[in-house]
Parts: structure tokens; C-alpha cells; sequence
């Protein structure tokens, strides 16, 4: 029973290792993005369905935070954040194989990952509870893997779904506007969370749109070191 305890810390240490040290997968080894997922969640979107609460990118919300939420990322919101009611069925946007149940991501209370073809992973957290998938377990695309829920473990404050798109050694976070077939303009419009994109004054028109936000590697240096950003932050503090 002891060898067993410690064969799992090990693997679980060597996937926390493996999840945040790994080096990233250049560029070119990553399959480009031709909307060749779907969406997360079944049926359209919809004040009592779901909605795309914030952008992936320099969103607002992150840029307040960057040196503490998103620190590691950055400074910017890696994932779509996805506003539906607690419990919503939350379906894998692609065929693949699951890599990590409740992994060490964050994303609390819950995860899962999804290792797809093209050397793609897609990451799903605020789930409710614990999926029942398994590490090694091939899942097909719309297939339910989970509940949303929210970061504070409520279902009260915002439950939304956080879904990201990374390369396959998950240290390379990619805007998943592309990847993911859907009317990208109507959903940008209809956003619950009603966070914009926060703006270099010196550089106004640099990632302004949602297609256009940048990618981010795990531990790289702000992308987002303004001397002019708008809004200021509260207090003018920066």
C-alpha cells in the first residue's frame, strides 16, 4: 500500500512538474486554427442558456489583476469565460483523449483537459464537481464531460465555464476565437460580464478586437506593461 501511495505522489508530482515546466511546442508543431472545434455548451446562446461572458486577451477585468491572477499568464485572461447556470452540461469541443481530471491548472473547483489532434489541448474549469472521465479516456466531440460552475464554488456569484486552448505541453495559450466555429461577432456584442479590452494610449488600435488578442506563454513577461493604458486603474494604481 506504501508503494502505491508513493508511485501516485510521484505521478502526481511529475504532472505538476510536467504541466508548468514543460517546455512550450513551437509555433509551427501546432495545427492552425480553422474553426475546427465547436462549442462548449449544446443549442444557442441565450440569456437563460448561456453567453459569452468575457474575451480571451487584454480584457479589462485581467489587466487589473495581471500581476496577480494572471500574472503567470502574462497579464492577460487566457481562456473564454462562458456565463451559463450552474449544472449546465458542458460538452468537449473536439474528439480527443482526456489528459488530466482536476490537474494542477487551477480553474477551481473542478477540471478537465482534452488532448486533441494537431497537438491542441482544451482546458475546462469552473466545473461543478469532479468529472467521472478518466486519464486515457477518448471523448468525442459534444460528448458531456462535466457541469459548469463558478470560481467560488457557489453557483451563486457568476457561475460561468472558463475554457482555454493551449498547445499539447499546455504552456502555450492561444486565442481560441479562431479554433471555434461560431458567430464570434453577434456573441462578442451579447457578453454578460460587459468587460471591454483595456487600451495602450500610446498604441490605441493594438488588440482591440477579439480575434486579435495575442498569445501568451506560462511565465513570459507582461505583454501589457503600459504608460498609458485606459481605463486607468482604480486609485491610478498600476
Amino acid at each position: 500500500m506504501a508503494a502505491r501511495r508513493f508511485l501516485l505522489l510521484a505521478a502526481a508530482l511529475t504532472g505538476v512538474a510536467l504541466a508548468h515546466y514543460a517546455a512550450p511546442l513551437p509555433v509551427s508543431a501546432v495545427a492552425p486554427a480553422k474553426a475546427q472545434f465547436g462549442l462548449p455548451f449544446a443549442g444557442p446562446p441565450g440569456p437563460d442558456t448561456w453567453m459569452l461572458g468575457q474575451g480571451y486577451g487584454n480584457t479589462t477585468g485581467a489587466y487589473r489583476q495581471r500581476r496577480s491572477t494572471y500574472g503567470a499568464l502574462q497579464g492577460i485572461h487566457a481562456g473564454l469565460d462562458f456565463s451559463a447556470p450552474c449544472g449546465t452540461p458542458v460538452r468537449a469541443i473536439g474528439d480527443g483523449v482526456v489528459a488530466e481530471v482536476d490537474g494542477p491548472h487551477g480553474s477551481p473547483p473542478h477540471n478537465v483537459v482534452v488532448d486533441h489532434a494537431g497537438n491542441l489541448s482544451s482546458l475546462y474549469g469552473h466545473l461543478r464537481v469532479r468529472s467521472s472521465l478518466r486519464v486515457g479516456q477518448r471523448v468525442t466531440r459534444g460528448q458531456v464531460i462535466g457541469e459548469s460552475g463558478d470560481s467560488q464554488g457557489t453557483c451563486v456569484s457568476a457561475p460561468h465555464l472558463h475554457l482555454e486552448l493551449r498547445d499539447r505541453s499546455h504552456q502555450r495559450f492561444l486565442n481560441p476565437l479562431p479554433y471555434l466555429a461560431a458567430d464570434w461577432n453577434s456573441l462578442a456584442l451579447a457578453g454578460s460580464f460587459g468587460r471591454g479590452y483595456e487600451y495602450d494610449l500610446e498604441r490605441p488600435r493594438r488588440w482591440q478586437t477579439p480575434d486579435s488578442q495575442p498569445a501568451a506563454l506560462r511565465g513570459g513577461p507582461l505583454l501589457n506593461e503600459y504608460r498609458q493604458p485606459w481605463p486607468p486603474a482604480a486609485g491610478g494604481a498600476r
